[in-house]
């Protein structure tokens, strides 16, 4: 297993102020505060189901909305994640979970191959759990992907209660990257690509 593939990143604007540790081979141990409970909670499941060591302090205009701190969230875990795991060597690279929630099922596929693009399917008969819109997801989804520079492709394959859905994208985009992220012991030290470089 690689040592020490860890990052924190910190970013700034007017809008958001964050501060983010990664550890891609912790214990999923976490300590989130965005200022979004429901937020939170979705973090503090990706960090336990992954297996990845997370701290998140955001402090956003969450009064005007919660878009901002959700999106700008999104882009420094992915920004975490691709500090971490610098040149990529001996990774898995590719990653698939499919995670039930109750009456809800959601596929999660990633490439941590440098080429983002994010696909995304997923829409409940309600899309909010209290005053939090799940379609905000999507754009925590588009924003990690973009800044990870990974390949994304999230589907609800059905799915009812909100909160289920939101829960088991989470969940398994945590499944789908701590496969993606292992180091593969045939392949250490290599480059997981015939271009070589990812």
């Amino acid at each position: 297993m690689a040592q020490n593939r860890i990052a924190t990143i910190k970013r700034k604007t007017a809008e958001t102020d964050i501060t983010l540790t990664l550890d891609v081979d912790g214990r999923g141990v976490s300590n989130i505060s965005t200022g979004v409970p429901f937020f939170d909670h979705m973090l503090t499941l990706f960090a336990k189901h992954g297996l990845f060591d997370l701290h998140v302090d955001a402090k956003g205009d969450v009064d005007v909305d919660y878009h901002h701190t959700v999106e700008d969230v999104g882009i420094v875990l992915g920004e975490a994640f691709k500090q971490a795991l610098g040149d990529k060597l001996g990774i898995r690279r590719y990653g698939f979970f499919l995670l039930p929630m109750d009456e809800s099922l959601a596929r999660v596929v990633v490439d941590i191959g440098g080429r983002p693009h994010l696909v995304y399917e997923a829409e409940a008969p309600t899309m909010f759990v209290r005053d939090f819109n799940i379609v905000l997801v999507k754009e925590f989804c588009r924003a990690f992907s973009n800044a990870l520079g990974a390949n994304l492709h999230v589907k609800l394959e059905y799915g009812e209660e909100p909160h289920h859905v939101a829960e088991a994208i989470f969940k398994g985009l945590a499944r789908a990257l701590d496969v993606a992220t292992q180091i593969d012991p045939r392949t250490a030290g290599q480059l997981p690509s015939t271009k070589g470089k990812i």
